[in-house]
């Protein structure tokens, strides 16, 4: 059975500030100056919610990991 687990929560909230830690928020700014933009956060249960990000050309995605760290090559799936 595949159920949606979403609740209806927009795929980028307004307030990054509360969802994401500082030290995301500083590497976010500085990826968003070379013309990444967040796609969406990801919002696992129990876990800090992790940015995902997409390129300035639109063909790399990218995620913002719990320590800051960028991981070009995440192991995601976009529906």
């Amino acid at each position: 059975m595949n159920r949606e687990r979403r609740k209806g929560l927009p795929p980028v909230p307004g307030e990054l500030e509360k969802l994401l830690n500082n030290i995301q928020l500083i590497t976010l700014r500085e990826l968003q100056n070379f013309g990444w933009t967040v796609e969406l956060v990801r919002r696992p249960l129990f876990t800090t919610p992790i940015a995902v990000l997409k390129s300035p050309d639109g063909k790399k995605m990218a995620t913002i990991e719990e320590d800051g760290t960028v991981n070009y090559n995440p192991d995601i799936v976009i529906r």
